[in-house]
C-alpha cells in the first residue's frame, strides 16, 4: 500500500468529545454526576465504556442492573458499528460533547445486539476482517496468519495501539503491484432514511479496462441519487471517517487509507440539510482534505 503513514495516524486518533449521562429514571439513591470521555472513532462504544459503567453503578440499585446500552435522543446506539459511523449517522447537528444517554435497564431486544463481554466484540469484529479479506484476497491472507496474529490485531484495538494495529493490519492491506489494487473493495453504505441497514455488494477498485473506480464512481452504481448533477442543488452529504472526500478519490486508496480496523470503508449518506461542521479535530481535518485531494502524489 502507498506510504501515508501521517494519514493512518490522524484517522487512528480521531475523537469525539462525549457526555454520558444516566437516563432520569433510572437515577436512585443519589444524583449521577455526568462523565466524559474522548470516544476514538475507529473501535466500538461497548469495549471503551467501561469507566462510564463503574460511575454509574453507584447510582443505580444492585437489583436494577441489567445489561448496560445506550442511546442518542430516542434512537438506542448499535455497539457493533464503529462510534464514528454512529455519530456520522446520529448526530450530525449536535454540539459538542455529543451527549448519549446510559440505560442498566429494559434492553431493546429489537434494536439491539446483546454483547456481555469484550469477547463477543473480539467475535465481531475478526468476523468482519475476515469477511473483508474474503473480499480483497480471498481470504488468502488472514488464512496465513497465525493464532497469535488475529490476536495481535484485536489486541491492537482494544489498547488503542496504532503500532501494534498496523504492524499486522499493513498485510491485509498489501496487493500485488501487478492487480493494481484489491480484488472488491469492502465497504459499507449507511442511509438514516432508510430501514436497510447498509448496502454491500461487490465493486472492483478498477474496470475490466483498466479504469480506475473512483467515489464517485460507487455512488453512481450502489446510491446515485447522492450525485448531484450539472445545476442541480446537492441533496446528500457523503461521509467516510467524518469528512466529505472528493468524488475523483480513488477507491483503492479510500480503502487503504480511510477504512476502519475491521477493514470496511463505512460510507455514510446523508440528507444535506443535516450538514454540521466536522467531528474530528479541525488541524486533522485539514491535513486530510489536503491529503484526499491529491491522494496519488
Amino acid at each position: 500500500m502507498a506510504d501515508d503513514k501521517d494519514v493512518l495516524r490522524d484517522v487512528w486518533f480521531g475523537r469525539i468529545p462525549t457526555c454520558f449521562a444516566l437516563y432520569q429514571d433510572e437515577v436512585t439513591e443519589k444524583e449521577a454526576e455526568p462523565f466524559y470521555l474522548l470516544l476514538p472513532r475507529v473501535s466500538y462504544l461497548t469495549l471503551v465504556t467501561d469507566k462510564v459503567k463503574k460511575h454509574f453503578l453507584k447510582a443505580v440499585k444492585p437489583e436494577d442492573v441489567e445489561e448496560m446500552w445506550f442511546e442518542y435522543e430516542g434512537t438506542p446506539l448499535k455497539w457493533h458499528y464503529p462510534i464514528g459511523v454512529l455519530f456520522d449517522l446520529h448526530a450530525l447537528n449536535t454540539a459538542l460533547p455529543w451527549s448519549i444517554t446510559v440505560h442498566f435497564k429494559n434492553f431493546p431486544e429489537r434494536d439491539l445486539l446483546h454483547c456481555l463481554s469484550n469477547s463477543v466484540i473480539e467475535a465481531h469484529f475478526m468476523s468482519c476482517i475476515k469477511e473483508a479479506d474474503a473480499l480483497k484476497h480471498k481470504s488468502q491472507v488472514i488464512n496465513d496468519m497465525q493464532k497469535k496474529d488475529h490476536k495481535q490485531l484485536w489486541m491492537g484495538l482494544q489498547n488503542d495501539k496504532f503500532d501494534q494495529f498496523w504492524a499486522m493490519n499493513r498485510k491485509l492491506m498489501e496487493y500485488p503491484t501487478e492487480e493494481g489494487g484489491f480484488r472488491y473493495i469492502p465497504f459499507r453504505i449507511y442511509q438514516t432514511m432508510s430501514d436497510r441497514p447498509f448496502i454491500q455488494k461487490l465493486f472492483r477498485p478498477a474496470s475490466p479496462e483498466g479504469h480506475t473506480h473512483t467515489l464517485g464512481d460507487l455512488l453512481k452504481e450502489m446510491y446515485p441519487a447522492a450525485i448531484a448533477h450539472d445545476g442541480d442543488a446537492k441533496k446528500y452529504q457523503v461521509l467516510i471517517q467524518g469528512i466529505e472526500p472528493l468524488l475523483e478519490t480513488p477507491l483503492q486508496w479510500l480503502s487503504e487509507h480511510l477504512s476502519h480496523p475491521d477493514n470496511f470503508l463505512h460510507v455514510c449518506i446523508l440528507p444535506v440539510q443535516h450538514r454540521r461542521t466536522l467531528a474530528l479535530s479541525d488541524p486533522f481535518c485539514s491535513f486530510l482534505r489536503e491529503e484526499i485531494s491529491s491522494p496519488l502524489q
